[in-house]
């Protein structure tokens, strides 16, 4: 295992530190070439970072004007795009940092799962000119050589926000039903709005990035309001992760500080990292490993009054959890220091002895999953056959609540210690 990622394991937020030009230094011999250990650690690096904040403030240090007078600025932001893009769900090949003789030169291929393909580019300014029928050319190539379908488009990734002058200049061309035109932070903002969201978005988000006629709004609008109302959705039942059960449903209801559920959803990614390879976040709850065969939905819930802690279990995360190899089902309980991780086998075999609830809201159904302490403290599952399930086996072996100062007078201020 390379230096990079034995830190990302066992110490992330020191390396999280360090800005991106630093963190290139530190794999294999420092240099970004084809083909080299450090491409090759740094890709892996950015494969398996968290949160894509992160990837977002590697991008804004590749833009600065301090960085673009660095010959890696646009290696870097070639690396990081591509990365974007497997945060919006592609399959992304990487491609070449500088031409060679009889090589494609794109710098990225992204295919979705419909079987559409998208040659990428990357540009860190639009103040020259860029020759599309270079980038035309390596998408006929990559169609001749079957490396994608016909219906293939183009995409030109730039990191400055006024593209005035390639709009100008695609439009003016033979290529412009091929081709469309987004600015990093454009890109970003698709990728923290997709995170927000459920699956059923991400579709929606890459019709987006595939040439249409324009003239008419109707199908901007309708993937607008069909991204956006997917993310409303996905905010509200985070809120109703903490279910009201009957006997408390009249009583005052004060949720969580969502500051609180995100620092120990973060502890305990962290602490799965530790005996799973690192995770990525897909949505609010849902992570996976970069090659999609570890996952986790991750729920929070405090103490009621009565002694339990609530959550919902949604069907969508359990089909989630069913499509590979280790699927998790982990609990965090506010105010406790560990937290259970239930296997997808395990937590599927009793969804007929739990309760279905729908929210009021979005009219979303789930299981709901009621723990409580028994006389010597453990947890247990509360199911509705009468036979309660102990979670002891499942603790987490590492404590998992590892709140900074700040979150911790959260925790003071919001009465849930």
């Amino acid at each position: 295992m390379s230096l990079i990622m034995e830190l990302l394991k066992s110490n992330p937020a020191e390396l999280y530190k360090k800005d991106v030009f630093q963190l290139v230094a530190m794999c294999g011999n420092g240099k970004l070439t084809d083909g080299s250990e450090c491409c090759k650690e740094f890709r892996e690096f950015l494969r398996n970072i968290m949160e894509s904040e992160h990837l977002f403030a590697y991008a804004d240090t590749c833009l600065t004007e301090r960085a673009e007078k660095s010959e890696k600025c646009g290696l870097i932001l070639q690396d990081v795009v591509n990365e974007l893009g497997r945060r919006l769900e592609y399959t992304v090949e990487d491609g070449l940092y500088q031409g060679k003789f009889n090589a494609i030169g794109n710098d990225g291929l992204w295919r979705d799962g419909s079987g559409h393909a998208i040659v990428v580019e990357v540009k860190t300014t639009d103040a020259y000119n860029i020759n599309l029928d270079t980038v035309a050319k390596y998408r006929n190539k990559l169609i001749d050589s079957k490396s994608m379908p016909s219906s293939s488009s183009i995409l030109l990734v730039v990191g400055r926000k006024d593209t005035g002058g390639w709009e100008d200049q695609v439009r003016g061309s033979r290529h412009a039903w091929d081709v469309r035109i987004i600015g990093v932070e454009a890109l970003k903002q698709l990728v923290s709005l997709k995170e927000k969201s459920e699956s059923a978005s991400v579709e929606k988000i890459h019709e987006l990035l595939i040439p249409f006629e324009s003239t008419r709004l109707d199908k901007i609008i309708s993937i607008a309001f069909t991204v956006a109302e997917d993310a409303t959705a996905a905010i509200e039942d985070e809120a109703s992760d903490e279910v009201e059960h009957e006997h408390d449903a009249t009583k005052s209801h004060q949720q969580t500080s969502g500051d609180i559920i995100g620092a120990i959803r973060t502890s305990i990614v962290e602490t799965l990292g530790l005996s799973y390879p690192p995770l990525v976040k897909k949505s609010r709850a849902l992570f996976w490993s970069a090659d999609k065969t570890v996952r986790a939905a991750i729920t929070i819930s405090k103490k009621y009054p009565d002694g339990h802690y609530w959550y919902a279990y949604h069907p969508e995360w359990d089909k989630f959890l069913g499509q590979c190899s280790t699927g998790l089902f982990v609990l965090g309980c506010v105010g406790r220091t560990e937290a259970f991780a239930i296997p997808y086998e395990w937590m599927h075999s009793r969804l007929d002895a739990l309760n279905v609830s729908e929210n009021k809201i979005t009219k979303r159904k789930h299981y709901q999953i009621s723990v409580y302490p028994t006389s010597n403290g453990q947890l247990c599952l509360r199911l509705n056959t009468g036979v309660d399930e102990p979670l002891e086996s499942f603790k987490m072996s590492k404590s998992v609540l590892s709140l900074d100062s700040e979150d911790l007078e959260l925790v003071k201020q919001a009465g849930l210690k």
